[in-house]
């Protein structure tokens, strides 16, 4: 169970409302990175041409649910072997599982802020990029509710 929800110190959930999200899956080492303010994405994956605000994180493991969102900052290119937000250990951690990509869009992130509820999952978890709005993320306590709102690729 996750229980950065019920910490004292945790950033407030005052995004606006109506902030596009976009909605990704993330396995265990990929989450841990974006506590640490990075997502990578290839950079072949339409999400990194795609204009949104917010970014909100499907965990794959331990919960199976949508638990966190975070402000976008900056997406920064980066070519693998080069300088950059990502060493050599992120790359084979979050990248080299799915693709051989060289080229992936680090969006660094504000700190994650935990949900009220978790949007649980009753289906078969999130694959692609799913694009809602903060509300949604809000309002939604499963994912079917959330992708009969959301906008997928």
């Amino acid at each position: 169970m996750d229980l950065d929800r019920f910490a004292a110190d945790r950033p407030d959930d005052d995004a606006p409302g109506d902030a596009r999200v976009c909605v990704v899956a993330a396995q265990p080492d990929t989450f841990e990175r974006c506590r640490a303010g990075l997502y990578p994405a290839p950079r072949s994956y339409d999400r990194t041409r795609e204009p949104f605000d917010y970014m909100a994180f499907y965990r794959t493991a331990p919960v199976s649910a949508l638990t966190h969102y975070a402000r976008v900052v900056d997406r920064i290119e980066q070519r693998r072997g080069e300088p950059g937000p990502m060493n050599e250990t992120d790359w084979q951690a979050t990248i080299d599982p799915f693709t051989d990509e060289r080229v992936v869009l680090v969006f660094s992130l504000d700190d994650l802020v935990p949900l009220d509820r978790p949007v649980e999952n009753d289906v078969t978890g999130v694959r692609g990029a799913w694009y809602c709005t903060v509300d949604d993320l809000r309002e939604a306590d499963t994912l079917s509710t959330l992708a009969d709102r959301a906008e997928t690729t």
